[in-house]
C-alpha cells in the first residue's frame, strides 16, 4: 500500500497563521506535527515501511500500526488515498 494525496489536495505552509495546512476542494485541514511528518512523505511511491522507516530516523518509537491509524484518518476524510 503506497498513500498518496488525492488530486486536487496539496499540503501547504501558511504564513498568515505559521503552520503547514492540508488543502483540499471541501477545505483546510490543520493537521498536528504528527501527520504533516507522515503527509509530506506520502508521494505515492513510498510503502508504509519506507515511511515508517523515515520517521524512525525523525522520532523514537515510530510503529507502522501508528502511520497506518494517521492515513486511515486522513483517507476517510477523503484526502489521501491508496495505491
Amino acid at each position: 500500500m503506497k498513500p498518496r494525496l488525492k488530486r486536487g489536495v496539496r499540503l501547504t505552509y501558511d504564513h498568515t497563521r505559521d503552520i503547514q495546512v492540508l488543502l483540499y476542494p471541501e477545505g483546510v485541514l490543520v493537521p498536528n506535527p504528527t501527520a504533516t511528518a507522515i503527509l509530506q512523505l506520502c508521494d505515492g511511491e513510498a510503502d508504509i515501511a519506507a515511511i515508517t522507516l523515515a520517521l524512525s530516523n525523525q522520532y523514537d518509537g515510530v510503529k507502522a500500526e501508528q502511520v497506518v491509524d494517521v492515513l486511515t484518518r486522513l483517507a476517510d476524510r477523503q484526502v489521501v488515498e491508496w495505491s
